[in-house]
């Protein structure tokens, strides 16, 4: 397959995942796939979904910072231990089957679902509750959100952004475009530290990646900015869509198995 080719399948597809990854997370679960189509070796797929999905993540975290729509000191804090979870899982996968994990999510996601379609936050979901939760719950509460997804990231991965914004809203109180902000701080930091090792190793095809970056940065950006517009009545229905997509990936793995 020739480079102009594989920037044909890549690029649309990088698009879409882009877009969707700033409304609700969960772009990797098209991204990724789009690499593979290319013909790409796992590693350099990997690597090379990394750059364009780590480039496009700046734009919309930019983008929800400059709005407002960002809690600073929770998303540090969630930062910091999603990176130390994230490594922890990365051990864990060297010592456990994934099987189980698998098992629980085909659980999981269906609640999840649940939980997003028939909860209903008190008021206005646009509007944000945090400011009642006390200072020293929300710190507790904002480091086990960032440890135990960041375990999950470093252990499974797929969903983790949209399992953050479920986390934020339900535990934290905030607005979904808040929630969708401290949810992209954590995705950019797990990012940037997966590309540097990605970068030195060598495996980023750049003539098809920077293209697909691109294309990235279109689709957060345009995300992003219906997500900060249009709020929950938006972001909603898009975390649906990838719980669903998800929950789909998941029983495929284990029926191909």
């Amino acid at each position: 397959m020739t480079v102009y080719q594989q920037i044909l399948i890549a690029c649309p597809l990088v698009f879409l995942a882009s877009f969707v990854d700033a409304v609700a997370g969960g772009g990797g679960l098209i991204s990724l796939p789009a690499y593979y189509l290319t013909g790409m070796t796992p590693h350099i797929a990997i690597g090379s979904n990394k750059f364009s999905s780590c480039i496009g993540t700046m734009f919309s975290a930019g983008r929800f910072l400059k709005d407002g729509s960002f809690n600073m000191r929770v998303a540090l804090i969630s930062v910091g231990c999603a990176l130390v979870g994230s490594y922890a899982g990365a051990r864990l996968t060297l010592i456990l089957d994934d099987h189980f994990l698998r098992v629980a999510m085909l659980i999981l996601l269906p609640l999840a679902a649940a939980v997003i379609l028939f909860s209903r936050k008190k008021g206005n979901p646009d509007i944000s509750t945090f400011n009642t939760v006390p200072a020293r719950r929300a710190v507790i509460l904002s480091a086990a959100i960032g440890l135990s997804l960041g375990m999950y990231d470093g252990f499974f991965g797929p969903g983790t952004g949209t399992f953050l914004i479920i986390a934020f809203t339900a535990f934290l109180g905030f607005d979904y475009k808040t929630a969708c902000g401290n949810t992209k701080a954590v995705n950019l930091a797990s990012n940037v530290a997966a590309l540097v090792t990605f970068i030195a190793a060598g495996k980023i095809q750049y003539d098809v990646a920077i293209p697909a970056a691109v294309c990235s940065v279109a689709g957060h950006w345009i995300g992003s900015g219906l997500a900060i517009k249009k709020g929950a009545r938006f972001i909603r229905p898009v975390m649906i869509f990838v719980l669903v997509l998800l929950f789909s990936k998941v029983a495929w793995d284990m029926l191909v198995r």
